[in-house]
């Protein structure tokens, strides 16, 4: 019994030991291991059909999360973002921040029920956003505890500091 327990032992040390050898290949280049946030201005018009397509480059993965926050407001110093899709009342009607997006881009766009082209330029003209695309793999970790709508507990979720948001041209 000894000498069976001796070498299951035996075996046991060189069956768990790792191979060595060559490394593999490298793996994907340009892709983001961590969630990220870029800011892009947009102006909305008839000239571009009241939307405004952002490249991304590189392609995002098909399992990574975007969302989308527009810069509603500032309130002593402090921006107030909310997300898309929006939804804002005004005296012609309802108006609608939208987007939606490929693995290649984001389009981002104005809807209403009524004439976009009598929309004053305060709600069309220079309007900030805030693009967040979080890795497939990321969103399961957690993801039922982090508000999706709101912007600061995003970021804060996934440790993005303002200092790493890149503004898009």
């Amino acid at each position: 019994m000894k000498r069976i327990i001796l070498l299951l032992a035996i075996v046991g040390t060189f069956a768990f030991q790792g191979c060595s050898g060559p490394e593999g290949p490298q793996g994907a280049t340009g892709f983001s291991a961590e969630a990220e946030v870029f800011e892009v201005t947009a102006s909305f018009s008839a000239s571009n059909n009241f939307e405004s397509l952002v490249t991304l480059n590189p392609a995002i993965l098909n399992s990574d999360m975007v969302l989308v926050y527009r810069l509603f407001d500032v309130v002593n110093g402090a921006d107030v973002w909310r997300s898309l899709p929006q939804t804002v009342y005004l005296p012609q009607g309802e108006l609608d921040y939208n987007f939606d997006f490929t693995k290649y881009d984001i389009n981002i766009f104005l809807d209403s029920n009524f004439d976009l082209t009598t929309l004053s330029a305060s709600w069309a003209q220079n309007q900030v956003f805030r693009v967040v695309i979080i890795p497939g793999y990321l969103t399961n970790r957690n993801s039922k505890a982090i508000d999706f709508n709101d912007y600061n507990a995003v970021v804060k979720a996934f440790n993005i500091h303002e200092n790493q948001i890149k503004t898009l041209k």
